[in-house]
């Protein structure tokens, strides 16, 4: 699988071949190339879901910040000149 594929994949497509690939490993039955072919692609995919993961969290944190702009929180009183 190619990067340009692992891009086209959704973020639980990509959690579902990585753990794939992490039973595949822990079984212990596949040959020392495929093995190192199988770290390599998971990399990859591991590359690509941090970075959705990364993206989720700022498209929340974006969400969150424009929300506290939007209202006044409720421990704070308007400023009074006197």
């Amino acid at each position: 699988m190619t990067n340009d594929e692992i891009q086209k994949l959704t973020f639980e497509e990509a959690m579902r071949e990585l753990e794939k690939l992490v039973d595949g490993l822990d079984k212990g039955d596949i040959s020392l190339d495929e093995a190192i072919a199988a770290y390599d692609r998971g990399s990859q995919l591991k590359d690509y879901c941090q970075k959705k993961l990364n993206e989720a969290k700022m498209k929340v944190e974006t969400i969150q910040s424009s929300e506290s702009v939007d209202t006044i929180p409720e421990k704070l009183s308007p400023f009074k000149l006197d």
